[in-house]
């Protein structure tokens, strides 16, 4: 009795086959009476395939997958008999180039702890999920109308256990606890996750990915990470999690060259390589590569829960020239820089996620003009639910640099915004990649002496909070973080001793409160603010922001 059907491979070559997690891949089984591990792998261009684990003791021969019919297809598939929960395996595959390629499994639900790169068989199956009361008032939330505020999380340096060789990292049961509370207490209604889908380094942030249907050992197992989804739904907080389509690194045990040939990326190197960032560029005009990768999505947001995703260097996807100079790139039919296959992909995966799962959200990482990247797809548009705001990012953090003296001259970079505010959906963003390289953190961009700068900065958090758009805002920089972000430790949680620290940190938890209770800011800040930032209070101001609401019941939501 074999798993993958003639309609299982009808569907994929299609690129509709929506659980095509629960086909490919290494899944528990009893076939005939016999418990084991069903294991199958799409490589059209191998000769032979072999799975090879610690149930064999890694033999290279011993177990050889049997490669289905029709065989152009590419479709290959074993059931191996004692094989089980937490074994780790490989597949050792015969290319078409004539070499042996040891790949881990593109499917896998869980993966080695780095720097190991086997797969590992998991079961993800049989988590009990109580978010019930969650998902269905998502699904009746009208997101255009719900004031958003993101906090954007790096889980391996939100906080740290001091002195383990491990590297202290907290797990996704303890992110649970730590991460809750601090977000309950400041009012977020969302966490972005970064770096949760399996990548081999950690400086990559999560950004260079190997494991498209694993989240990241690193923190824990699947189980684990269900289980942190589940309880910031229970707590009333949204989850969006980062998503990388864009690219994949060269790693040898990775989808590049996959089976002697380039069966992820383009074949053509022009199409199929970044330069930049020295990574390959998915194949999207191939419908079992569109089919991988839409499957990946909807595993996160259908089986994981997820409420989003939020859509990494979607510009990169959309222009065949990004990044590249003369003679690195490849016009399209027309004789343009457009990638009309990626496009083609982004209406297709936009449509499907928020038609099949109300509530939910699909945010593009979009840093050009881009015409109608949240415009309806049968309208010409990408159906983003969102975008971020990168051009007002940009002006924002330009202006709020310059002394005190030149902004006179410079106010354009504060109102130009507001030219374009409603062509797209957007997201006000402060993140990450603003507070690294030597950007400088969040309260450093600021000019002026010690106490001009945490004037400035809450300056700028305020028009911030002000400006019309959802709001992102990266960890730590909520109190006045000093140093710039590094993946390699916590944040300084010791800075809130400090009496200016503890006035930002009391100042954006009201801000955030207002706007994610009232959905009104101005009326709620012009009433609590004052006090509570002179007094340094961290309490939570829920109660002034409901007593603020209570005098002007017609609040109109500014989103």
């Amino acid at each position: 009795m074999g798993n993958f059907t003639e309609l299982d491979m009808y569907l994929f070559g299609q690129a509709t086959h929506y659980d095509i997690y629960k086909k490919f891949g290494a899944h528990l089984m009893t076939i005939k009476r016999k418990k084991g591990v069903m294991f199958d792998l799409w490589a059209p261009g191998a000769k032979r395939v072999w799975v090879i684990g610690t149930f064999n003791e890694w033999d290279e021969t011993k177990h050889e997958m049997e490669r289905l019919e029709p065989a152009e297809c590419g479709i290959y598939e074993l059931f191996i008999p004692g094989a089980g929960l937490g074994d780790m395996y490989k597949y050792r595959i015969e290319g078409a180039d004539g070499k042996i390629h040891y790949k881990a499994d593109p499917y896998a639900n869980q993966a080695e702890l780095r720097p190991g790169t086997a797969s590992v068989v998991a079961d993800i199956d049989h988590f009990t999920w109580t978010d019930t009361e969650w998902m269905e008032t998502r699904a009746a939330k009208n997101i255009y109308r719900e004031p958003m505020a993101i906090l954007e999380v790096h889980p391996g340096s939100w906080m740290r256990h001091p002195g383990r060789e491990d590297e202290g990292f907290y797990t996704y049961r303890e992110l649970a606890k730590s991460l809750i509370k601090y977000v309950k207490q400041m009012g977020y209604t969302h966490v972005e996750l970064m770096g949760i889908s399996e990548y081999p380094f950690d400086g990559s942030w999560g950004y260079q990915v190997t494991g498209y249907y694993a989240p990241t050992s690193r923190y824990g197992s699947p189980e684990d990470f269900a289980y942190l989804i589940d309880q910031l739904h229970k707590n009333k907080i949204g989850v969006i999690l980062d998503w990388v389509p864009a690219h994949f690194p060269r790693d040898a045990h990775g989808l590049a060259n996959f089976d002697g040939t380039c069966l992820y990326e383009y074949a053509d190197p022009r199409k199929g390589e970044h330069p930049d960032w020295g990574t390959k560029i998915f194949d999207y005009g191939k419908n079992e590569v569109k089919n991988f990768l839409i499957g990946s999505a909807l595993m996160w947001v259908e089986h994981y829960h997820v409420d989003g995703l939020r859509v990494d260097a979607v510009a990169s996807m959309l222009y065949l020239d990004y990044g590249k100079g003369d003679g690195q790139w490849v016009a399209n039919k027309y004789g343009d820089n457009k990638n009309l296959e990626a496009i083609e992909f982004f209406k297709h995966i936009n449509t499907l996620i928020i038609g099949r799962n109300k509530g939910s959200v699909m945010i593009a990482e979009e840093s050009t003009s881009w015409p109608m990247v949240t415009g309806k797809a049968e309208d010409g548009g990408l159906n983003f639910s969102l975008k971020w705001n990168m051009g007002w990012m940009h002006d924002f953090l330009d202006y709020m640099k310059l002394d005190p003296y030149f902004r006179k001259d410079n106010h354009y970079k504060m109102t130009f915004a507001m030219s374009y505010n409603e062509s797209e959906r957007y997201i006000l963003v402060l993140s990450h990649d603003e507070v690294v390289h030597l950007k400088c953190s969040m309260i450093n961009k600021m000019p002026g002496d010690e106490n001009s700068k945490f004037a400035n900065l809450r300056l700028a958090y305020t028009y911030f909070m002000l400006h019309p758009g959802k709001k992102l805002l990266f960890m730590g920089q909520d109190f006045a973080q000093l140093r710039e972000w590094s993946e390699d430790r916590e944040l300084d949680w010791y800075l809130l001793a400090e009496e200016p620290h503890r006035q930002i940190h009391a100042y954006m938890n009201t801000s955030v409160n207002c706007f994610t209770f009232t959905g009104n800011i101005r009326q709620c800040m012009s009433s609590t603010t004052k006090k509570t930032v002179l007094s340094g209070s961290t309490r939570t101001t829920r109660s002034a922001a409901s007593t603020a609401l209570s005098a002007n019941p017609q609040m109109v939501k500014n989103v």
